[in-house]
């Protein structure tokens, strides 16, 4: 089974555990936080983001107020790329040409209709490989060469 980590600040909260309850066959890593009391972002993104860096977690799911924050944070751990998704179009193109390993998600953006839509489909999606492959090569030689 495909273990997903989970990750949201104060934001993302409610959301994080509509979507925990709703995809109760999925397995998820619950990396906080634990209420809607005010923390920052990046204590809770960057840890996702190691988790499938280092195939703990197959994927990650991110959650704050807009989705930036934690894209921005997730996007600083190498070989992670987090896509902020805010529509089911986004989340296709997110795996299918990008294979996006983790998605941030807006709370206050987006419905649970539509954050569940982007989810169903980041989740089936396949990645196309090929030329997209390519662009993603020169992405990892830059962080390679950065490190």
């Amino acid at each position: 089974m495909t273990l997903i980590a989970i990750g949201c600040d104060h934001g993302g909260y409610i959301l994080k555990q509509k979507i925990m309850d709703y995809y109760r066959g999925l397995e998820f890593k619950d990396f906080g936080t634990m209420s809607e009391e005010s923390v920052d972002f990046p204590d809770f993104a960057i840890p996702v983001a190691e988790s499938v860096a280092s195939g703990e977690c197959e994927k990650g799911i991110l959650l704050c107020r807009s989705g930036i924050g934690m894209s921005i944070a997730a996007n600083k751990v190498k070989g992670i790329r987090c896509a902020l998704c805010y529509s089911t179009a986004t989340a296709i193109s997110a795996k299918r040409h990008n294979n996006a390993n983790v998605i941030a998600v807006g709370a206050d953006e987006l419905d649970f209709e539509e954050v569940k839509n982007i989810i169903d489909f980041w989740l089936k999606e396949e990645f196309l490989g090929g030329k997209y492959q390519l662009r993603l090569d020169k992405i990892s030689e830059y962080e390679e060469r950065m490190r």
